[in-house]
């Protein structure tokens, strides 16, 4: 089994890791506290080792990370995000499927 590649994503690397990366980003804006993110969290990781290569994997604490949470508008989570050229391209809100992750990534890679 590949390793997984989700980063650590922070207030002070999101512009370059994320708005200034050349390959589609999916970010989880998750807590540590938050039941839905934990339930999700098993199905991001896998994403990051299915999409290598083609898609950056990233995790934003929003308890930790306030200016980024705040910038992009986060009220609840687990949000993820979806950005491609430094552009939102996809909001998905709540606990989902992978499925309906992979769904979404699909439409844009």
């Amino acid at each position: 089994m590949a390793e997984d590649t989700v980063i650590e994503l922070n207030d002070s690397v999101f512009e370059s890791e994320v708005l200034g990366s050349d390959t589609p980003v999916l970010v989880d804006f998750w807590a540590p506290w938050c039941g839905p993110c934990k339930a999700i969290a098993p199905s991001v990781k896998q994403i990051s080792v299915d999409f290598a290569g083609r898609l950056k994997v990233g995790k934003v604490n929003v308890d930790e990370n306030t200016d980024t949470s705040v910038k992009f508008g986060i009220r609840s989570i687990p949000t993820l995000l979806i950005f491609k050229n430094g552009e939102i391209v996809d909001q998905i809100i709540g606990a989902v499927s992978r499925e309906e992750i992979e769904q979404s990534i699909n439409k844009i890679l």
